[in-house]
């Protein structure tokens, strides 16, 4: 009996348990293509999978030119003409009384929201993944099989993938309230494949997904996708998951699951 057990991605041991795509090109640890509407890529970029370097800090000024004919500039900002002689908050036209009200999920305005802490340090990837853990939760699952990772799914809400919204977009009659959960990626690793373990890990998720509250769940797999190149599945995988074809397009099909 091999023993399986299913991690949310919320640190970088969990980002470097993430699965190798069974094509080279490609590689989920540096995948940004749902993230990025426009511009976004599967492929393999190894200078992110390390975090970035820190940044230099600033040269030190050079001294004083000993050119008799060049000028000294003056280190003193230039007078501006249009600049307020008042403290940088104050607004002739605004009355005291007027003052707006404080936002609570405005960052730094005293409410208790606040604003996911930047995260420069990691790699990109893992930036992406953890960047709503404190609001939404885990973005991505692995299946770990006999402690090798063997299949990887990636989901959450649709504000946090805008290739999915912008694909959403082409079908305005599906339904937009309450808006669904996403699955973007399902991945199995060659060696794991044909064995059911990412009907498993579709399943935590969209059991997980449902205790968070959300009502629907939606993927968007490429109908005629060679398995390796897509991070979506295929259609039959998605009804073998209990998935219904919503948008029942020949390219780019949208499959639904109602959630209980």
């Amino acid at each position: 009996m091999a023993d399986i057990r299913i991690d949310d991605v919320l640190d970088e041991a969990g980002w470097h348990a993430l699965p190798l795509c069974a094509d080279p090109g490609f590689d989920h640890r540096t995948c940004d293509f749902w993230e990025d509407r426009e511009r976004g890529s599967k492929a393999a970029r190894l200078a992110w999978l390390e975090a970035p370097a820190a940044p230099k800090a600033p040269a030190a000024p050079s001294p004083a030119s000993d050119n008799p004919f060049l000028a000294v500039r003056s280190t003193e900002p230039a007078f501006n003409p249009f600049e307020a002689s008042g403290p940088a908050s104050f607004n002739p036209f605004l009355d005291d009384a007027d003052d707006a009200a404080p936002n609570p999920f405005a960052p730094g305005s005293g409410g208790k929201a606040s604003a996911v802490p930047a995260t420069p340090d990691v790699p990109r990837k893992l930036a992406l993944l953890t960047r709503g853990a404190g609001v939404f939760g885990s973005y991505a699952k692995v299946l770990i099989r006999d402690g090798e990772a063997a299949a990887y799914c990636q989901f959450g809400p649709l504000t946090a993938y805008p290739r999915a919204q912008r694909t959403r977009d082409l079908y305005p009659r599906l339904p937009d309230a309450p808006l669904p959960a996403v699955i973007t990626c399902i991945a199995t690793t060659a060696a794991a494949r044909g064995e059911g373990l990412g009907l498993r890990l579709v399943r935590a998720v969209c059991d997980d997904l449902a205790g968070r509250g959300y009502t629907a769940v939606e993927t968007y797999p490429e109908a005629d996708a060679h398995p390796d190149a897509t991070s979506a599945a295929t259609p039959a995988f998605w009804e073998a998951a209990g998935f219904s074809r919503v948008v029942d397009d020949a390219r780019f099909p949208v499959m639904r699951l109602e959630l209980a």
